[in-house]
């Protein structure tokens, strides 16, 4: 039908298709088999990229390697050209934008057919999310979580045909579209066109005769099954983080190609640590002689290891509320995971409730003087004729006392509360108290 001068003058159509190549290389990289799932490549890419990394003595060609047949594996584009045609096409740009090749081949067939260019792939189910509560250990450390889930699967009796005999019935009452269409007058020279579901197929559009329907999913083409999905929480991931596997969704009608099952971390409260980003926060309460004359203390870090923490007596004095950096002992970085962040801890100093009066005379040879005035000098401020007057104070806690005294004053026709008696007109916010 066509000449050679029409190919010939076609862009692109001088390119020859790809051969086939080697499309195993990669997959005995990994150590996995060519129909291994996506958790698989991860666990096993996981398990190689910690023994073959630099940083632990392993080779770097070998890690270069690794990651790059893992890159090519967890993509499902790469991966169809990678098993069709091998390392080869990948790296001449096969799937790219290149001038011509399979993919201006399969752009000129499409619009020879009528397509109008490529064609688009097949109807795909909507995803399945689930929520994943996880610890921060496992965030730290890495974990696998296998989980029981029930989804629709393909019929493996009738291999989805939901007959016996293997064959595909139209539906003879819609002739296969599903749909019923019904004519109704109103009145004269007056017709209304009314579409329902086609009451022999439910809308479907085929009709499988009961002797031929599939004992196993009684036409129904899908079966419910139980599966163990194992969930790779790898080090450094963080709430929210999706991990999704793709087309392990199951199905949920014909000709509909299984949706995602997406997984959603979500993070535990640790009773110890706070995380914030790739860094761990955590409070630390120390007794007032620890802060002048050092201390020491043991932290669990999230992999069991004792971290020691220590200053020297003499070395510093600990103010109250002051925070302190361990470099490094923080959470992996998500795809780094021998680089962290960092472990600040707040020190909070515990003040004894009451002191001797003879630990006082001891504290006030070493300390430098709080004030002015020595024991005596304010016994005698009580008979001195001057205008300075000793008064009494006690402790409090000052939002509850603002609280209780919120009426105090309204039988003269005031409001504690009032914000014209308020510094600043700031009345009505909670006073805070910030240690010194």
């Amino acid at each position: 039908m066509f000449g050679g001068g029409f190919f010939g003058g076609m862009p692109g159509m001088d390119a020859r298709m790809p051969k086939r190549g080697d499309s195993t290389k990669y997959y005995e990289l990994l150590g996995v088999d060519k129909n291994a799932t996506d958790t698989e490549l991860k666990k096993a890419y996981r398990k190689l990229s910690m023994k073959h990394h630099p940083d632990k003595g392993g080779d770097p060609e070998t890690f270069k390697s690794i990651n790059e047949a893992y890159d090519v594996l967890k993509d499902a584009e790469k991966r169809r050209i990678y098993d069709d045609y091998g390392e080869d096409a990948l790296k001449e740009g096969m799937g790219g934008g290149g001038g011509g090749g399979a993919s201006s081949m399969a752009d000129l067939f499409d619009m020879m057919s009528g397509g109008g260019g490529r064609r688009r792939g097949p109807q795909k189910g909507e995803p399945i999310v689930h929520k994943l509560k996880t610890s921060l250990a496992e965030k730290y450390n890495g974990a696998t979580r296998k989980l029981a889930l029930t989804r629709k699967a393909k019929c493996k009796t009738c291999d989805g045909t939901g007959t016996k005999s293997g064959r595909s019935y139209v539906c003879k009452t819609c002739n296969g579209t599903g749909v019923q269409t019904h004519i109704r007058q109103l009145g004269p020279g007056m017709i209304q066109q009314v579409q329902s579901k086609c009451s022999a197929c439910g809308g479907t559009g085929e009709y499988i005769p009961p002797e031929d329907k599939c004992g196993k999913c009684n036409g129904k083409k899908f079966v419910t099954e139980k599966k163990i999905f194992e969930v790779v929480i790898e080090p450094g991931m963080k709430h929210g983080q999706k991990i999704v596997m793709k087309g392990e969704a199951g199905y949920t009608q014909p000709g509909v190609a299984p949706g995602d099952l997406i997984f959603v971390l979500e993070q535990k409260e640790h009773d110890l640590f706070k995380r914030k980003g790739a860094d761990l926060l955590m409070s630390k309460t120390i007794t007032l002689t620890e802060a002048l004359c050092g201390y020491v203390f043991e932290v669990e870090q999230l992999d069991k290891r004792k971290l020691v923490i220590s200053s020297k007596p003499g070395d510093k004095v600990t103010k109250p509320d002051s925070w302190i950096c361990i470099n490094d002992e923080g959470m992996p970085v998500h795809g780094a995971p021998f680089q962290k962040g960092n472990l600040y801890i707040n020190l909070r100093v515990k003040f004894p409730e009451k002191i001797s009066e003879a630990d006082c005379l001891k504290l006030r040879k070493m300390l430098p003087q709080p004030c002015s005035y020595d024991a005596d000098e304010i016994d005698a401020m009580e008979e001195a004729d001057d205008d300075r007057e000793q008064v009494k104070s006690r402790d409090v806690n000052i939002e509850q006392e603002l609280n209780n005294r919120k009426d105090f004053g309204r039988s003269h026709g005031n409001s504690y509360n009032d914000s014209s008696d308020d510094e600043d007109g700031m009345g009505g916010q909670r006073v805070q108290c910030h240690q010194q």
